[in-house]
């Protein structure tokens, strides 16, 4: 008995989770770091280039997000076999998520090439801004095989909580993107020179760097052998079917979060490029400081389901809490610093450009900083009822949610007229219904009769 109380302690500990987040926090977060760097570089481009990577970079997020929630279902079902010791299951369901990933990157890549300038011409009216989105996204789109494999390996080494190489990806990413950012934007080490669309094909190049080092890795790692993931044993449609269904709630509620935001600076948009612009600001510091929370939430995913396959579902409730703890302090660490000194952390990068651009997005970044606040624990109480199967319900959670944020954000900026500060504090609502629902639904137990 005082050995399995020992074991329990060990397996909900700080350190536990601390040591399985760490490395996602920057591996789940690859689209984000891609988007901050495209970002950077283009803001000494010119402001008109800079607002509208932050128009077209949401939305390749929401592209990503398709992919990355498809990769979630996989994810849940990789951990509860991994719980349960089913290695067979293991394999089983990380192939078909590859399937999966590569049939939905070939038809999106089919969409987004053809169509993507009908799409834009629903949401922008400046024609520099849709000029440069198109450019942009022309040449991003090609890595969309890529990223989506990627993004299938990451889950499955999450799925198995082996994330210490999700690190090392991340980092060979991330700089392949700032060196060919760098090179192609601006046209150095003959290299042509490219501007925004520069950085879309820098971006698609580092990331099929990135996926053919994990694959690399993949082939080196002696300890995936016993899951002998070589080994074909034919098409399962039951688990191809499962993992849809599974992941479908996840993949609507992710598009809606970020179709959501996407409207958000479609609308602000109409305000002028330098709102625009002073939005995309607040976005990169919003990224970069929710990456803590990214590595908690998608943890706590693998935690949960873990817990479930294991049959300990009373020590589901005190991981979160703890989970939850924890990103809310990693938060305050990390985003306190650079939201009450901006021109110490984001001068470096950006003053030189356009010194104006921090001191006006100032009363922004305090709104930033409130939105993170909450966010922290909503993220973490939200991925963790995901992690029990509830993906049915975290959908209609994030459907209401959005339809008010939706409506708020119009009624502020078109109807009320009213600042860019109230603009973004309606995601302060968004993250505190989001916690308040997430935190009943978990306290009440009703997931227990989710059977996977």
């Amino acid at each position: 008995m005082q050995r399995k109380i020992a074991q329990i302690k060990s397996l909900i500990s700080y350190k536990r989770i601390l040591a399985i987040s760490a490395p996602i926090m920057l591996g789940s977060a690859a689209q984000n770091v891609v988007a901050l760097t495209d970002s950077v570089f283009l803001y000494y481009v010119s402001e008109v280039d800079f607002a509208a990577i932050g128009f077209v970079g949401v939305f390749y997020l929401i592209i990503a997000a398709i992919g990355y929630g498809f990769s979630k279902g996989a994810q849940i079902f990789v951990a509860r076999m991994q719980g349960k010791g089913d290695s067979q299951g293991v394999r089983r369901h990380f192939q078909t998520s590859l399937i999966l990933e590569l049939l939905l990157s070939t038809l999106l890549f089919f969409l987004v090439y053809n169509y993507a300038g009908y799409i834009f011409s629903w949401f922008v009216q400046s024609e520099n801004i849709m000029e440069r989105s198109l450019n942009y996204i022309q040449w991003r789109i090609w890595g969309i095989w890529f990223g989506y494999l990627g993004i299938a390996l990451v889950s499955f080494y999450t799925g198995l909580a082996r994330t210490k190489f999700i690190l090392v990806d991340t980092v060979i990413l991330a700089t392949v993107n700032i060196f060919f950012n760098y090179s192609l934007i601006f046209g150095k080490f003959d290299l042509p020179q490219m501007g925004i669309a520069g950085a879309g094909l820098a971006s698609t190049l580092s990331e099929i760097v990135a996926f053919v080092a994990f694959v690399l890795y993949m082939l080196w790692d002696k300890e995936l052998k016993p899951l002998q993931l070589m080994t074909w044993r034919g098409f399962d449609w039951g688990i191809f079917l499962s993992q849809i269904k599974l992941s479908m709630p996840i993949v609507v509620h992710l598009l809606v979060g970020l179709g959501s935001w996407f409207i958000f600076f479609s609308i602000v948009e109409n305000i002028g490029a330098h709102a625009l612009a002073i939005s995309n600001l607040a976005r990169m510091v919003y990224l970069c400081l929710s990456i803590p929370v990214w590595g908690y939430s998608s943890a706590i995913n693998t935690l949960v389901s873990s817990y479930i396959g294991e049959g300990r579902k009373s020590d589901i409730l005190p991981l979160i809490w703890k989970t939850g703890r924890l990103a809310l302090w990693s938060v305050l660490l990390f985003a306190l610093p650079v939201l009450l000194f901006p021109h110490f952390f984001l001068y470096p990068l950006l003053g030189s450009a356009s010194p104006g651009l921090i001191d006006d997005a100032k009363p922004v970044l305090v709104v930033v900083g409130v939105i993170l606040f909450f966010m922290a624990v909503a993220s973490v109480f939200f991925n963790g009822l995901t992690g029990t199967g509830a993906t049915r319900f975290g959908l209609w959670v994030q459907l209401v949610n959005a339809v008010i944020y939706t409506v708020l954000i119009y009624s502020v900026v078109n109807h009320w007229q009213l600042s860019l500060v109230w603009a973004w504090s309606v995601e302060i609502i968004y993250w505190l219904l989001t916690l308040i629902v997430s935190i009943w639904y978990i306290t009440s137990e009703r997931w227990h009769r989710i059977e996977l």
